[in-house]
């Protein structure tokens, strides 16, 4: 009995041990830093205006809090656009001649983060957060920055969007009126098309002096997402990656789906794409909804400016249109943070700044300016927005506040996407973005030409509607990409 007692001191003197060593290895970073003797950290993102500001007043009170306290210190740099940040750190990291030393923390897309990690230039996050503080963060953004072959973090998810629809509720009312259309048409990518050919038959009918000169509804940024985010609403992955190696799978029933509900209506002037955005095109009037992202809504106008004429507008926020019949996916997209592979105190300290930025108060209150998405499950709820916005007497733009809101209501019955990275990702996106647009913008002047010399709309778009039309797109797509995935 005597010796078993002493047994189980001893056991339990061990444990104690152990448990000690523990906890002093995991301070052991903390001793990393010194606050006589800060950690100076550089960050490179591509936030501009009222982005920027944000940001930089979020490191700021940064600096003088808690980077004081632990002693970090960060300094921020905009590198204009997401093109031009790309190339700064490629640069960077191929030591070109008058480039800047790579920085401690810039923001990327996880394609180029995906080749930044290829040349092993990123830090292992998972190093330095524990399984509680993964917790926090909404899951699927923590996958997405899963990126390396062993399955640990290297994007650390700081801001995120997805996609809206936004109307000129000021123009659609009159015309929904008169013509019998209404929102919940326009909850579907179908009730969208068809929606739009009331609009275009409608403002026709206003000039019967003048015919074709049917005005485009509707229009949509990032035509790649409406691919990738379309398949999956069918179910289908059209990359399917593992271990970093992508199969392609492009089946023809559902790339046809995609293909009669974006090209057709662009050839027939239902749909139009004018300006850098959409935002722009409804600005101008040419067209009066648009999907495009969360982060676009402090871009919609106010007024519509016209060659002889402005009035001013009101807007209506409501989720992008699904695929009649399809499942309820909305693409998950923003650039996240990655860290600089360098030395444990540099990395740690970018990780407790990355930590800080996140927490849900000050990841809303950039959040609040941007018309990102926070990233912690704590701060994705309206009660939280609301309750932040009055801690902090923040004033929100009406658009933004309604848009982020809008998102947090969907969010439970909508599954998030992004395919996974893979070499080339970034050309393949190219693709998917560009080969149907720049095809139906080409076809569309030729429709729009056949029209001006007196052709109706049916005969002058039926050449580039009929199933042969179809399989030579088809088979050009599907070329272009596995051109790209060689």
């Amino acid at each position: 009995m005597n010796y078993r007692k002493k047994s189980l001191q001893k056991t339990v003197i061990l444990c104690l041990t152990a448990v000690l060593a523990f906890n002093l290895s995991g301070c052991g970073k903390k001793s990393l830093l010194d606050p006589k003797n800060p950690v100076s950290l550089t960050v490179w993102h591509y936030y501009n205006g009222s982005q920027q500001a944000a940001f930089d007043a979020l490191v700021e009170e940064f600096n003088d809090t808690t980077g004081r306290e632990k002693g970090i210190y960060v300094q921020s740099y905009s590198q204009g656009s997401v093109s031009d940040l790309e190339t700064a750190v490629r640069d960077a990291i191929d030591e070109k001649v008058g480039s800047d030393e790579i920085p401690d923390i810039f923001s990327s897309y996880a394609d180029t983060a995906y080749e930044v990690e290829q040349a092993g230039a990123l830090a292992n996050l998972s190093d330095y957060l524990s399984d509680e503080d993964l917790e926090q963060y909404v899951d699927s953004y923590i996958e997405e920055g899963r990126i390396a072959t062993d399955g640990s973090l290297r994007i650390f998810p700081t801001a995120k969007s997805t996609e809206i629809m936004m109307i000129n509720k000021t123009d659609w009312e009159p015309f929904a009126e008169e013509a019998g259309a209404s929102l919940e048409d326009l909850k579907t990518i179908e009730g969208v098309v068809s929606v739009a050919q009331k609009y275009y038959e409608w403002t026709d009918s206003l000039t019967p002096d003048i015919p074709g000169d049917g005005k485009a509804f509707y229009g949509r940024d990032a035509l790649a997402n409406y691919f990738i985010i379309g398949m999956q609403q069918l179910g289908a992955e059209i990359f399917q990656v593992e271990n970093g190696e992508v199969t392609l799978h492009v089946p023809k029933e559902e790339l046809r789906r995609l293909w009669e509900n974006y090209y057709i209506p662009m050839v027939k002037g239902y749909f139009g794409a004018y300006g850098s955005f959409r935002s722009d095109d409804v600005k101008t009037g040419d067209i009066l909804a648009y999907t495009g992202s969360t982060s676009s809504a402090m871009y919609f106008p106010d007024q519509v400016e016209l060659d002889n004429d402005s009035h001013a507008i009101d807007y209506i926020v409501m989720a992008a249109p699904v695929l009649e019949g399809g499942q309820n996916y909305a693409v998950q997209q923003g650039a996240g943070m990655v860290v600089s592979k360098s030395d444990e105190t540099h990395e740690y300290a970018a990780v407790e700044f990355l930590k800080w930025f996140t927490q849900a108060e000050n990841n809303l209150q950039f959040g609040c300016v941007s018309g990102y998405l926070p990233v912690t499950k704590e701060a994705n709820s309206a009660e939280k927005l609301d309750l932040v916005i009055a801690e902090q007497k923040l004033e929100v733009a009406p658009k933004t506040y309604d848009c982020l809101t809008t998102i947090f209501q969907e969010m439970n019955d909508t599954t998030l996407y992004t395919n996974k990275s893979f070499k080339n990702g970034s050309d393949a996106r190219k693709v998917l973005e560009y080969n149907l647009a720049d095809k139906a913008a080409e076809d569309r002047a030729a429709v729009a030409a056949a029209l001006e010399q007196g052709a109706d709309l049916e005969e002058a778009s039926a050449a580039y509607i009929t199933e042969e039309a179809f399989e030579t797109w088809y088979t050009s797509f599907c070329d272009a990409l596995e051109d790209v995935l060689k």
